[in-house]
């Protein structure tokens, strides 16, 4: 009734990473305590594999390190279950327009944390070596990334592909030795290059 195709379900972690990639669905709703694979870390083996999906949480647990872990796992957002109807259907959908959703209280947190995280030293690669030059388009996309554009978004701006857009994150994400888009919005805030 709300216009929603529901895709495909999972009973625990390690299926709903293979049903995510399999079905390639715009919204996965995920809980952080599955049987097999944590929620934190399905979305981090996602964002490995290379998926689009975009990830709300839907957990009983507002707790600041659960709502962190998923974050930076590669989580789009985090609602607690004690959310309405009518809020939840909402957070999917800001969540398939590629906006960051999280249950009141729970924004402060996380934009905390990412002001935390930019006063940090700048980012280097292994074992201590300065990150790797981006090329200028790459350094476009990350710009557009961090300021929380989606991929299509990003490529309509610019004129090109989704895939092209991907295939830059993806680029920019193997030089940088980063995991999932929070890592490069990370990378992005230490430099300044959201403004």
């Amino acid at each position: 009734d709300a216009g929603f195709s529901v895709v495909g379900t999972a009973a625990d972690g390690p299926s709903a990473v293979r049903r995510t990639l399999s079905a390639a669905p715009d919204v996965l709703v995920l809980d952080l305590n599955l049987p097999g694979l944590q929620g934190s870390a399905v979305c981090a083996e996602l964002a490995r594999a290379g998926s689009s999906a975009r990830i709300l949480v839907l957990s009983v647990s507002g707790e600041p390190a659960d709502v962190l872990s998923a974050i930076k796992a590669g989580a789009t957002g985090y609602l607690v279950k004690s959310a309405r109807k009518e809020e939840f259907l909402e957070a999917v959908r800001r969540t398939a327009d590629g906006r960051a959703v999280f249950t009141p209280g729970l924004a402060g947190l996380v934009l905390g944390e990412f002001r935390r995280l930019r006063e940090q030293p700048a980012a280097t690669g292994p074992e201590g070596q300065q990150a790797p030059e981006l090329t200028d388009r790459e350094t476009e996309v990350l710009r557009l990334v961090a300021t929380g554009l989606t991929y299509r978004q990003i490529a309509a701006q610019l004129f090109i592909s989704h895939r092209t857009v991907q295939n830059h994150v993806q680029n920019t994400l193997n030089k940088l030795h980063l995991h999932n888009r929070i890592e490069l919005v990370r990378y992005a805030l230490e430099r300044g290059l959201h403004d």
